[in-house]
């Protein structure tokens, strides 16, 4: 499943969409067919020696091609103290130049193939991406691999950046929602890293101007080929793509760091998170410890199903709530995709905040339903082709199928793990469903995080 965090109402909430069936080629250029596929389109990759991923999908796009580079690299991998927001911080970094193109320079070269170039940063990775014109293909190979190996900048440079992302951090920071997710993320995981946010923690932001020469070491770990893949999609071949990668990308050093990412202990109690605000909506979210993403474990297909059966739009529990009752004003509930386990996540916008207890209480008895009954098949066949060929309608340009792609080399590296996930959502069963909900969605896995005007929380 591909997610997305949608913000409704001002809040993170958490969707989700199926995405296409893809398919690859390791080595060699031979087609692997397309037939029975919800993209039928052929995958393409091929490694170079230095452990560079080439991904190519061509796509009937005359005159266009989407440029994308996953470096799987995210606050994930912020593992010493002090120096969390890094990951993110090079997503602005990456576009203050080098010597050869400058960062006015790099911006006129954009416009003169018209491409439009962008990023963005997860915890499991940073995404690097442009969409132009596929005759200037290989300036595009020119003008990534140039910043990829030879970003440079000054000090000065670096403290301007610094202070960007410290404003950009207070400005998410103003939002109670950001704010009592950062509270949730350090209180649901006390060793992994996936207890700080991708901006990192405040006082590490407050001191990156400070750490000039650990952004060099940062980058000499990380922005090496065997962190990176490249993906075109669109007007391109596989031999031209491959070409202009050895051309440009060939003579990139691998390099030897390995971060070591701690192991989160189980968790055997409720745990509890409260901000006091009363410029919003009472809100409470409900945060379940989840499995890592998996293309061989039916566990996250069974809970993406059992996301959509209860928390969807057409829900038993969204018509009583919000239709009948009128007691919430948004609800909804799915896991996230994650490199390590991460968190199912129910979160509910509020009418009034002394119905939470209640509410909660109708979310609770909706699970234990599913644990002790299972669900109905009819419905379950519903969801799993709602879920597989939801997303498809939407797969028409060389960027969504770049976006999609990019999600599952994101998690494994892999883009054929689709193909291995969507033979998992074809397989779950009343069964698969019912031990899911029993063996995440129990109590002692849970942080409950609370918004309201009260000083405590209503829900402790």
């Amino acid at each position: 499943m591909l997610k997305q965090f949608l913000l409704v109402g001002g809040a993170l909430l958490l969707a989700s969409c199926a995405s296409p069936k893809l398919a690859q080629e390791t080595g060699s250029l031979a087609m692997v067919s397309a037939s029975n596929k919800i993209l039928p389109y052929p995958i393409y990759q091929h490694k170079l020696s230095n452990g560079l991923n080439v991904v190519t999908v061509p796509f009937d796009s005359p005159g266009l091609a989407s440029f994308y580079i996953v470096t799987r690299v995210g606050a994930r991998n912020e593992v010493e103290p002090g120096v969390t927001g890094f990951a993110h911080f090079f997503e602005h970094m990456m576009f203050r130049g080098t010597d050869k193109y400058p960062k006015e320079a790099y911006s006129e070269a954009l416009k003169s193939i018209g491409a439009a170039a962008n990023a963005n940063t997860t915890q499991d990775r940073t995404l690097y991406h442009m969409t132009g014109n596929a005759e200037k293909l290989e300036y595009m190979f020119e003008l990534e691999s140039d910043r990829f190996m030879n970003l440079n900048y000054s000090e000065h440079d670096f403290k301007t950046e610094a202070g960007a992302v410290k404003g950009e951090y207070t400005k998410n920071s103003a939002s109670p929602y950001q704010q009592v997710y950062e509270r949730q993320q350090e209180t649901a995981y006390n060793t992994h890293t996936y207890s700080h946010t991708t901006m990192g923690y405040f006082n590490d932001i407050v001191d990156m101007p400070n750490q000039f020469a650990y952004s060099k070491t940062f980058f000499e770990r990380y922005y090496r080929p065997e962190y990176n893949t490249i993906l075109v999609v669109g007007d391109a071949t596989p031999a031209e793509v491959n070409a202009l990668a050895q051309k440009y990308f060939g003579h990139w050093q691998k390099g030897s760091y390995v971060s070591t990412i701690p192991v989160e202990p189980e968790q055997n109690e409720t745990r509890y998170v409260h901000l006091q605000n009363d410029s919003i909506p009472a809100y409470f979210s409900m945060s379940y410890k989840a499995p890592a993403f998996s293309d061989s474990k039916i566990d996250m297909p069974a809970l993406d199903v059992l996301a959509s059966m209860v928390f969807s739009n057409t829900s038993d529990l969204y018509k009583k709530l919000i239709i009948e009752e009128q007691k919430v004003r948004f609800i909804g509930g799915g896991a996230g995709d994650s490199v390590d386990p991460g968190l199912f996540s129910i979160q509910v916008s509020m009418v009034n905040k002394d119905d939470m207890a209640y509410v909660k209480n109708e979310i609770e008895k909706a699970i234990a339903k599913v644990q002790i009954q299972g669900v109905d098949q009819a419905l379950l066949d519903r969801t799993k082709s709602h879920l597989k060929y939801g997303f498809a309608m939407g797969i028409d340009t060389p960027s969504a199928i770049a976006e999609s792609l990019s999600h599952y080399i994101q998690l494994t590296g892999d883009p054929e793990s689709i193909n291995r996930l969507y033979a998992l959502y074809d397989q779950v069963s009343v069964a698969d469903v019912q031990n899911a909900a029993q063996q995440y969605l129990k109590p002692e896995h849970l942080t409950i995080a609370t918004i309201s005007d009260a000083a405590t929380g209503e829900l402790q």
